[in-house]
């Protein structure tokens, strides 16, 4: 295992969650990260990328204004701050280190899973 993602839940909408990624072997600290996200019988999409050092991040257009991407290179940790919860942000949270060290939203671009975490808001 490469990557243990943790912290999802039940909560209301309006509520908040943080999602924590660790890097379990210490193999990522120079790499991009990201958080992807699978509802039922969906897709995984991506939800948010921070590159190798944290200067850059990007995000959903849907999660915009609500998230936060950060990361702890010290303590080898990527961190999700969910805002504003909706119903339709209910899925399975999964983090994710990419194969450089650049920002990406591009699933294959990523190399490293973890394995998810529920995040279930209700309304």
């Amino acid at each position: 295992v490469q990557l243990q993602a943790s912290g999802g839940g039940l909560v209301q909408a309006g509520g908040s969650l943080r999602l924590s990624c660790a890097d379990i072997r210490r193999t990522s600290s120079n790499n991009a990260m990201g958080w992807f996200r699978q509802a039922p019988g969906k897709e995984r999409e991506f939800v948010a990328a921070i590159n190798w050092n944290g200067g850059s991040t990007t995000y959903t257009d849907s999660v915009k204004g609500r998230f936060t991407i950060s990361r702890d290179r010290t303590k080898n940790t990527v961190l999700l701050q969910m805002n504003s919860l909706k119903p339709e942000d209910t899925a399975v949270y999964y983090c994710a280190a990419a194969r450089s060290s650049s920002l990406t939203i591009v699933r294959s671009e990523y190399r490293y899973w973890g394995q998810g975490t529920q995040v279930t808001v209700s309304s």
